[in-house]
């Protein structure tokens, strides 16, 4: 949106694949999300899935005790609310996940935005989306906007990820066709993790999502990130939801950490 003198601002941020557990993931992970709160009176902390790395048992209670704790630590004192999302290292150990982090799916009320905007975050840690959470999509009415959060990449066009990384087209288009079509034009952004890397496509996105952004967030931990020219890509998504008169819009920036 072009300039922001005038409008109303709620911030928040995204994290992804913070993998706990995996040898000097937690001080990386701890290090970029105190970057992401310092500064902005951020109101919301996403997080995207493989919170915690390939543990299983005791190991994995402890990686996601320590996630937790983390998480407590540096947003509690701040009041900043969060919720996580589950992802592929995690489906094993759904039990735990749910303990610690909440359930695998749901909708609420996005902090700071009056009801105006509701969060959606769904289940897709297999590869492909639970019945639970299409049906949730389904259910969605016109009368909020919303962001949507989800592990596993959607099949989006202009997206330059290993086609690996991303759930299938048939997958794809059953999450689309599930929102209902008087809901699509109040979908602010996307936001999917898993790839490892940073990548956006900001308009047409999908045939009858007029106004909808998607992005893949990348990095906050040690497993299996790759660099660029700078020497990382480990970081954050800052972002902005923006409301001028009755309507809102989204600003979101890469940062790395």
């Amino acid at each position: 949106m072009r300039g922001l003198s005038g409008a109303r601002i709620v911030r928040f941020a995204v994290i992804g694949d913070s993998h706990i557990g995996y040898p000097t993931s937690l001080p990386t992970f701890k290090h970029i999300l105190m970057e992401a709160v310092r500064t902005g009176n951020k109101r919301f902390v996403i997080f995207g899935g493989d919170n915690k790395h390939g543990s299983s048992g005791a190991s994995a209670e402890a990686d996601y005790l320590a996630f937790k704790e983390t998480v407590t630590e540096v947003l509690g004192p701040r009041k900043i609310r969060y919720k996580a999302s589950i992802g592929n290292w995690e489906t094993n150990t759904r039990g735990l996940f749910r303990r610690y982090l909440g359930d695998v799916y749901g909708i609420m009320t996005f902090p700071g935005t009056q009801g105006r905007v509701k969060y959606v975050w769904l289940d897709n840690a297999i590869g492909r989306f639970s019945q639970a959470s299409l049906s949730l999509l389904k259910g969605l009415d016109a009368n909020s906007y919303y962001i949507i959060n989800c592990h596993w990449p959607l099949r989006v066009n202009g997206i330059s990820i290993d086609s690996s990384q991303m759930i299938s087209q048939q997958e794809t288009d059953r999450f689309f066709e599930a929102i209902p079509p008087h809901v699509r034009n109040k979908v602010l952004a996307i936001f999917t993790h898993h790839a490892h890397l940073f990548c956006a496509k900001q308009e047409h996105i999908y045939p009858g999502f007029p106004f909808t952004q998607y992005y893949v967030c990348g990095c906050s931990g040690a497993y299996k990130c790759p660099t660029d020219e700078t020497g990382f890509i480990r970081g954050y998504y800052d972002a902005s939801i923006v409301f001028r008169n009755r309507q809102a819009g989204i600003v979101v920036r890469h940062v790395q950490a």
